[in-house]
C-alpha cells in the first residue's frame, strides 16, 4: 500500500450508526449535520462524544471534511477516494442546494461588503454563475440576475 493512501478500517456498530445518520440526512437536506444534530440524531448525551467518533471517522477514512467551515463532513464510499474522476456535468439534488447556498452566501457578503471588494466580488458572482449554467442549472444562475444587476448599478454608481 503507498504510504500516502490511508487504509480504511471497518466502522464499529456505533459508527456506523452515525455514518448512516449522516448520509440520510445529507440525502434529506443537502448538507451535513451539525454536531448538536448528530448528537440528538444518535442519541449521544454530548457533543464530545460526536467529535471523537466523527474524527476517528475521518481517520479511519469513512468520512472527510470539504473544508474547515460548519457543516463540510462528506461520507467517503468505498468506490469513491480523491483520485474520483468527474464522467458527467449532472448535478445531483444535494448538490446543487449546495452550489446554490454558495452563490446566496458570494451574493450576501458582496451586498454587505465595503465598494472597494465590490468590483471583484462581481467577478466571482459572474464566474460562479457561468459554472451554474455548464451545469445545467441556468434557472438557478438566472434566478440571481436581478440581484447581480443591482450589485452593477451599486458599483457604478460608487465609482
Amino acid at each position: 500500500m503507498d504510504k500516502n493512501q490511508t487504509e480504511i478500517i471497518r466502522p464499529t456498530k456505533k459508527q456506523r450508526q452515525l455514518l448512516t445518520y449522516l448520509e440520510g440526512f445529507i440525502i434529506e437536506h443537502g448538507y451535513s449535520p451539525s454536531y448538536r444534530e448528530i448528537m440528538r440524531g444518535c442519541g449521544y448525551t454530548s457533543v464530545a462524544t460526536v467529535a471523537l467518533h466523527v474524527n476517528s471517522l475521518i481517520k479511519r477514512g469513512h468520512l472527510r471534511k470539504r473544508d474547515h467551515s460548519a457543516r463540510s463532513l462528506e461520507v467517503v464510499t468505498a468506490d469513491q477516494d480523491e483520485s474520483t474522476k468527474i464522467t458527467t456535468n449532472q448535478v445531483k439534488v444535494a448538490e446543487e442546494k449546495w452550489l446554490v447556498q454558495k452563490v446566496e452566501h458570494l451574493i450576501g457578503q458582496a451586498e454587505s461588503g465595503s465598494p472597494e471588494e465590490l468590483a471583484a466580488a462581481i467577478d466571482n458572482i459572474q464566474i460562479v454563475l457561468a459554472a451554474l449554467k455548464v451545469l445545467g442549472l441556468e434557472s438557478a444562475a438566472q434566478s440571481f440576475s436581478p440581484r447581480l444587476s443591482a450589485l452593477k448599478k451599486l458599483a457604478t454608481a460608487g465609482q
